[in-house]
């Protein structure tokens, strides 16, 4: 398998550039991360910045923000699927407080992750 590729201008909204969710937070993307393998096969992961849901003075929790990552799945993450090569049988959704680098450890940060399958353009939650 190639390494793992990540994409942040093609794909990507501009940095200021404001995605829209359900619960009105302010949300960014910070990058994606595709051809990398998963717990379930090749995955793709859409990782967004989320500062409101920080666990000192954030103002949305998880429940609001579970919401949130269910409507990027489906209104943004799958919409650019098509941009990839092989289709990843995995979507991996992250909201994080705070810009954290792919695969390193940040305790300070809040991060919430959820991954779908998709099938007939809806994704799927799936459990970790």
């Amino acid at each position: 398998m190639t390494d793992p590729v990540t994409r942040q201008t093609d794909l990507s909204a501009p940095e200021a550039e404001l995605i829209a969710v359900p619960s009105g937070q302010p949300v960014t993307l910070q990058d994606v991360i595709w051809n990398a393998p998963g717990p379930q096969g090749l995955a793709v992961r859409f990782r967004f910045v989320a500062p409101q849901i920080a666990r000192e003075g954030g103002t949305v929790p998880y429940e609001t923000a579970a919401e949130d990552i269910v409507h990027l799945c489906q209104t943004y993450a799958l919409p650019r699927l098509s941009a990839f090569g092989p289709q990843p049988t995995q979507i991996i959704i992250s909201l994080a407080d705070q810009p954290v680098p792919f695969g390193e450890t940040a305790p300070e940060a809040t991060q919430f992750f959820e991954s779908f399958s998709h099938q007939d353009g809806h994704c799927i939650l799936e459990m970790f």
